[in-house]
């Protein structure tokens, strides 16, 4: 069976994206994506070798559109200001992205080279972030953990609720970032 005229495989991944943003990843089928592109579901084969490769496809997208808005609000700087606005737009993009950050969180295979070269330039920015503080190779990748850690635990409550307090997120964010990079600063004098 010849591909579908007009359907590539970019159209596949962005409808599937749309599909696990707005529904969650888990809900993300053949079937489910067959029908929003109005098609049966075996012409997805001209397309992805099944739901699995799929999903390794959409946690790279989700891993490299992180990256470029991580990127595009470090302004290329580094230090304080940037990780602030790198912090916030991770979370941002996570909130209009949950399905595609999921991807990236779940679907870790790191056998998968696109995946990891993807992961990777996530580390390789923040590395550079950090450069002001003067911390040894071994100490920054910690530092990029504890980030990560910060972001990730962050989006994580706020998607599961349980920031029930009348208090404005973002503010909240910019405290906690505040804290850390002022453990950084400590850390580094």
């Amino acid at each position: 069976m010849s591909p579908r005229i007009g359907l590539d495989f970019d159209k596949v991944l962005n409808e599937a994206a749309e599909i696990v943003d707005s529904e969650g990843f888990g809900s993300l089928t053949l079937a489910v994506l067959a029908k929003k592109l109005n098609i049966r579901p075996p012409s997805l084969y001209n397309h992805v070798a099944g739901l699995p490769a799929l999903k390794q496809k959409l946690a790279v997208f989700g891993l490299e559109r992180l990256f470029a808005v991580m990127e595009e609000a470090s302004k290329g700087e580094i230090g304080d200001a940037a990780i602030r606005r790198v912090g916030a737009s991770y979370v941002n993009f996570v909130r209009s992205h949950q399905g595609l950050y999921e991807a990236g969180c779940k679907a870790v295979d790191h056998n998968d080279k696109e995946q990891v070269a993807a992961g990777r330039k996530i580390v390789e920015l923040s590395l550079k972030l950090l450069q002001p503080y003067g911390l040894s190779e071994q100490d920054a990748l910690h530092a990029v953990r504890g980030l990560r850690s910060l972001l990730h635990g962050f989006v994580s409550i706020e998607q599961s609720g349980g920031f029930g307090l009348d208090l404005d997120l973002d503010q909240s964010l910019q405290f906690i970032l505040d804290r850390y990079l002022a453990g950084l600063q400590r850390s580094s004098n």
